[in-house]
């Protein structure tokens, strides 16, 4: 990870301060999705009891939630390939605090729809994609994996922090007194790292001019002309349906086998562990085959472990064993998808088009939890397995049809034509000059070509 052997950005060294971004991100996404995600699922029962709803109608806020976060993720995207992501994220993880401490307030389900629907706007400024947008902004494509794969390995454990520390809470203070703390446990991490740490890359002496919005427009669409950029579209939609579906509904198919429900909780608990897993485990497959092939290997493992679970979920080994075969592939579009979309499209609008891809799928993690549910009434858990299998090989199969030649036409020509005509640097993203632009695509040839 050395600064002095790396090779610019347009000109551009990671150098320490790349790194220390990486830190300090990895720390602000663990913090964020324990607290702005992980923690409801410890809460519900509590909630539900204190505002006399039953649980369905309050995990309805959660989904609300999820939407809003959908929502904005365009207009997120546009404003971070403007303006970077400094006052966005410090804004949205002050305001995200407030927020929860409002949310261990509310007296009825209405104000707790609306809390959290505001929850879910935050989110969309302090998550995922603004981060990784930031990450990507600052490295070369050599290095963008590895720096991603700081920030999601580390935030992969936000469960498994949070979720306990939530419970051990809840049981000692209430639920409310638990949102208190945990509001200011996520300012006190998030808000003075994200104002001090996320910063744009320093731009090197000879800058011809910024990007205008043509030009960030001209990328987009490049991008959304591109066949493969639909194929990703279409495995990344059926991968969050099937991650949704199977993370609301796998300790209920193991009860549903005999098994108590702590020990389907404590299987259930190891996706969070075994995302960090997969991840690391597509970093090494990546090493020897392309990235998309690693990808759709492990969706295929996943199609194979859902047939397996319906054999042998009745035995604890067995359960587990495929628990841990399916657990493997959470957590690994959240690697891969940054590394594709930016060697492919470059990074002048990378936030935007990021964008424009998360929103179906996060549409369709939030509605494929009810959509299971309604399959669980009238087909039972087998019908939903199979379902989920189904979509893990599709998502396999959109990600080995988005490497196909045969498919598409190489390249976004205009956007490389542009780069050639007025190498420039994007605010807060990095636009990348024709000489780099070759370079990206050498490299990134043996994964995506």
């Amino acid at each position: 990870m050395g600064a002095a052997a790396s090779p610019p950005v347009d000109g551009h060294q990671p150098g320490v301060r790349g790194w220390w971004l990486v830190a300090a991100l990895a720390v602000t996404q663990t913090a964020g999705y324990g607290v702005l995600y992980y923690a409801f699922a410890v809460l519900l029962h509590p909630m539900a009891a204190t505002l006399n709803a039953s649980t369905t109608t309050v995990t309805g806020a959660l989904t609300a939630s999820v939407l809003a976060g959908a929502v904005l993720a365009v207009p997120v995207g546009r404003w971070l390939d403007r303006h970077g992501g400094r006052a966005l994220m410090t804004t949205g993880s002050l305001a995200a605090t407030i927020l929860v401490a409002a949310w261990s307030q509310v007296q009825t389900v209405a104000q707790l729809y609306a809390v959290l629907i505001a929850i879910g706007a935050t989110t969309a400024m302090v998550l995922y994609e603004p981060a990784l947008a930031v990450v990507v902004s600052w490295f070369p494509p050599h290095q963008r994996a590895t720096a991603v794969l700081g920030v999601i390995a580390v935030a992969g454990l936000a469960s498994t922090i949070f979720m306990p520390l939530t419970g051990a809470l809840t049981d000692r203070y209430g639920w409310r007194t638990t949102l208190l703390t945990l509001a200011a446990v996520h300012g006190a991490i998030t808000v003075p790292l994200h104002a001090i740490a996320v910063r744009k890359p320093r731009q090197p002496s000879t800058i011809e001019r910024r990007p205008t919005r043509s030009d960030r427009a001209l990328a987009v669409r490049a991008a959304v002309r591109d066949p493969r950029f639909w194929w990703l579209a279409v495995a990344f939609v059926a991968h969050g349906a099937a991650m949704a579906a199977m993370t609301v509904h796998i300790v209920g198919f193991l009860v549903h086998h005999g098994h108590s429900t702590t020990f389907a909780a404590t299987i259930a608990g190891l996706l969070g562990l075994l995302s960090v897993t997969g991840r690391l485990l597509l970093t090494g497959l990546h090493a020897r085959v392309r990235l998309t092939t690693a990808v759709a290997v492990v969706f295929t493992v996943q199609a194979a472990a859902t047939a397996a679970l319906l054999a042998v979920a009745a035995s604890p080994i067995g359960a587990a064993a495929g628990v841990v075969a399916f657990g493997i592939g959470f957590g690994v579009v959240s690697l891969a998808k940054p590394t594709l979309l930016a060697d492919r499209y470059g990074t002048t609008a990378y936030a935007t088009i990021a964008g424009i891809l998360t929103t179906p799928t996060t549409l369709a993690k939030a509605a494929a939890p009810l959509a299971a549910a309604a399959l669980l009434g009238t087909g039972g858990y087998p019908a939903v397995l199979a379902t989920i299998g189904a979509l893990c090989v599709i998502a396999a199969a959109g990600v080995l049809t988005h490497t196909s030649p045969s498919s598409v036409s190489p390249g976004p020509p205009l956007v490389e034509a542009r780069s050639h005509q007025r190498p420039t640097h994007a605010t807060g993203q990095r636009w990348i000059d024709v000489n780099h632009s070759h370079d990206q695509r050498t490299r990134s040839s043996d994964w995506t070509n």
